[in-house]
This record gives C-alpha cells, sequence and structure tokens, in this order.
C-alpha cells in the first residue's frame, strides 16, 4: 500500500523542491497542504506517514500576526509525541524545537547564501554525512535552543544549532538541502532586496552562486534524505 507523505507549506514559493524524487522514490504519495487553506484548520497532522514542513519568511515568535502559528505548533507536538517520522526544513526545523519545547529567536545575524555544514561525530554518522564538505544553501535569521532529548549534527560559526535529530523519526535542518535548481530561487530573491543587502550579498552573485553550486548540493540533499527515510521504522 502506499504511504501518504504530507508537505506543509507556509508559503507557496516554499515547497519540497528537490525533496521531491526521493520521498516519491520510497514509496510515499504526496500531498500538499498550504496553512492559508481553509483545511488547514482541521488538517490531521498525526495519521500521515511522513510530515515534511517546509521554510517560510515568517518567525515562530510571530504568532500574534500569524495565529496558525500556535496552532500548527500544538498539533505538531502530538505528532512528535506519537514518535511519527517528521522532516523541518529552516522554519519547519524551528517548529519542530518549539513543538518540542525549546526556545526559538532571532539569531545574531541573517545567514544567506551557500555555507558549508559543521558535522560532529553524530553528524559524520547520521545521512548528513552526505553534506560534508558542499556549501548547501543558507536563508534564515532565527534559531533555536537545542531541544531536550535531541542529537545535535551539524552547526555553522553563526548558527551552533543547524540541524538535529530525536532518535530515527525526526530530523530537522536549517539549511535549504533541498533548494539548488528549483527556479522558485526567483521567487526568494525577488522577495529579499533588504535582507540580501543586509548581509551584503547581489541578487546576481546568489543567482550565479546558485547555477555553480546548487545541482551538487540539491544531489548531495537527495543522498541524505534517501538514506533518511531508508531507516525510518
Amino acid at each position: 500500500m502506499t504511504k501518504r507523505a504530507l508537505i506543509i507549506r507556509h508559503v507557496p514559493y516554499e515547497g519540497i523542491a528537490g525533496f521531491r524524487d526521493p520521498v516519491e522514490s520510497a514509496g510515499y504519495r504526496i500531498e500538499r497542504l498550504d496553512v492559508s487553506d481553509p483545511d488547514f484548520a482541521d488538517a490531521d497532522l498525526v495519521s500521515p506517514d511522513l510530515v515534511i514542513l517546509m521554510g517560510g519568511p515568517m518567525s515562530v515568535y510571530d504568532r500574534d500576526s500569524y495565529p496558525w502559528i500556535a496552532h500548527e505548533i500544538e498539533r505538531l507536538g502530538v505528532r512528535l509525541a506519537a514518535d511519527r517520522p517528521t522532516l523541518g526544513v529552516c522554519l519547519g526545523a524551528q517548529m519542530i524545537a518549539a513543538a518540542l519545547g525549546a526556545r526559538v529567536y532571532k539569531g545574531a545575524a541573517k545567514e544567506i547564501g551557500f555555507h558549508r555544514l559543521t558535522l560532529n561525530a553524530t553528524g559524520l554518522a547520521s545521512p548528513l554525512a552526505h553534506l560534508a564538505n558542499q556549501p548547501v544553501l543558507q536563508w534564515h535569521g532565527d534559531t533555536f535552543d537545542l531541544p531536550a532529548g535531541a542529537e545535535l549534527l551539524a552547526s555553522t560559526q553563526l548558527y551552533p544549532h543547524q540541524a538535529f535529530r530525536r532518535g530515527r523519526q525526526v530530523l530537522a535542518l536549517q539549511c535549504h538541502a533541498e533548494m539548488g535548481v528549483d527556479p522558485r530561487i526567483e521567487a526568494w530573491i525577488d522577495q529579499s532586496n533588504d535582507c540580501l543587502a543586509e548581509v551584503g550579498i547581489q541578487p546576481d552573485t546568489l543567482r550565479a552562486q546558485y547555477a555553480a553550486i546548487g545541482p551538487l548540493a540539491v544531489a548531495a540533499g537527495q543522498k541524505m534524505i534517501r538514506q533518511w527515510l531508508c531507516a525510518l521504522d
């Protein structure tokens, strides 16, 4: 029987991107749900075989501006308590941290562009080993404390908590290893002039990096996700 993967999108232009192939190849039928959909209020986040929470420009602590955030964290907490397979990317990783009781807060500086992760011994023994020495796309300004019971996997100089896991079922990634060939990067760039200026990156420079580094980055990300999916209960 085909397994069901539910993709939660916080904005339409941040979708599953390069992770689609490994997820479908692992036997999952993909369904997508935007937080703006009327059905989101009653969505079941526990029964899907896999839930993947994607990124977005908002912050976990923007709950007054986005009432769905508290609702999502509450239901995500129920899923995590049941130890159901869950992957979080960027905002999705921060949502997982919050649902596990950790503090999410603004980082010291924004981290945008292609950067290498520093993997610890646990990370090198995990599927993240595919990302070792491979620059991957970073695009965030928030961070989080490491949740209780979680294992840290990777860091960068600006963000010590880049990736963590809880057992084999829960994986949280600040980086966008799904992005490298998806043309929706143009929507990210077009809506981020202030952020890019803040970190001193010209849009055309980022486009050039995306064209040169992106295909290798997303290929590494796909290998990582394939290995992670194979190890799920």
